[in-house]
């Protein structure tokens, strides 16, 4: 596939533009042509990704973090519809929380990356479609590769992406949710799923998973499958500091979804509304607040594997 690079230089800690000329020449192995260009701010990638597929190449490739990652698959639509539906996205993960790359169990060998996409297989990759309100109040719409939640999460993902992650993905995300949580309460929502309209509730945060990671390494959705046609959804009620501290294995593991304050669905479609001010994540990034809509866009694109 002719393939091209969309190239997050600020990824892995600010060291994968310094360390390009390397990384370029591993490729140059594998791969004999392909096309590269530099992000140089937020949301740069998706116009890359989009003039590239508009000029025929048929394999994207990020290269970065989870953000990077969310920002090509973004650039493989324009006026809502896919540019090109056989087109594939391929990933070299260089970021921080890597949570992506972990429902494939990919390595973060840049070598062992390289070589997938040199094989002809992809396979149908699911799409989530978010609609949401934006920071400055406008109704704004995203999609996302891997998982989009609201409640604390988005109040973590405001606390990564203004400090250091020196400390590496993990670490990182640990010391943000434990910083959110002891300042965080639960906020009364009311969810649709399907159509059909929930209760209110308290939640500590809902987590809409195509993938099954996220936080650094939770696995918030441990049955999701990216290929299935349907989100896999977790809400938590109730959770605070000492639940993160006493109940981290279980929260990395899966296990939390047998925990009493754990509650999971199944759905191709979910709406959100609250009285309160929610933040919304989205593939770690913090794009706005509720109320929002959910969708899924099953086999929209192919994935490299």
């Amino acid at each position: 596939m002719k393939t091209f690079f969309v190239v997050n230089p600020y990824s892995a800690n600010k060291t994968t533009g310094k360390r390009w000329g390397q990384l370029a020449a591993i490729i140059g192995r594998t791969l004999s042509d392909f096309g590269v260009e530099f992000t140089k701010a937020s949301m740069d990638a998706v116009g890359i990704t989009r003039r590239a597929l508009e000029s025929g190449y048929e394999c994207i490739v990020a290269v970065g973090g989870d953000g990077t990652i969310n920002e090509v698959v973004n650039g493989f639509f324009a006026n809502e519809k896919v540019i090109n539906p056989k087109a594939a996205l391929g990933v070299l993960p260089r970021g921080t929380g890597g949570d992506f790359r972990r429902t494939f169990e990919w390595s973060t060998d840049f070598e062992s990356a390289v070589k997938r996409l040199k094989t002809p297989d992809t396979r149908p990759f699911d799409i989530g479609l978010l609609e949401y309100v934006a920071h400055d109040g406008t109704t704004q719409k995203r999609y996302f590769a891997n998982v989009a939640s609201f409640g604390v999460s988005g109040l973590v993902d405001q606390q990564v992406n203004t400090t250091s992650k020196a400390l590496g993905g993990r670490v990182s995300f640990m010391l943000a949710s434990a910083k959110a949580l002891a300042m965080y309460s639960d906020k009364t929502v009311t969810l649709s799923i399907d159509g059909v309209e929930q209760p209110p509730m308290p939640i500590t945060t809902v987590a809409i998973g195509n993938g099954q990671y996220f936080g650094g390494g939770m696995k918030i959705a441990p049955t999701a499958d990216v290929s299935d046609g349907i989100f896999d959804v977790t809400v938590w009620s109730g959770y605070g500091f000492g639940d993160f501290i006493f109940k981290a294995s279980s929260l990395y593991s899966g296990s939390h979804v047998n925990l009493k304050g754990t509650r999971t669905h199944r759905c191709k479609t979910l709406s959100a509304r609250s009285d309160s001010e929610v933040l919304i994540d989205c593939d770690g990034e913090q794009p706005g607040r509720l109320p929002c809509k959910m969708t899924i866009l099953p086999s929209a694109i192919r994935l490299k594997v």
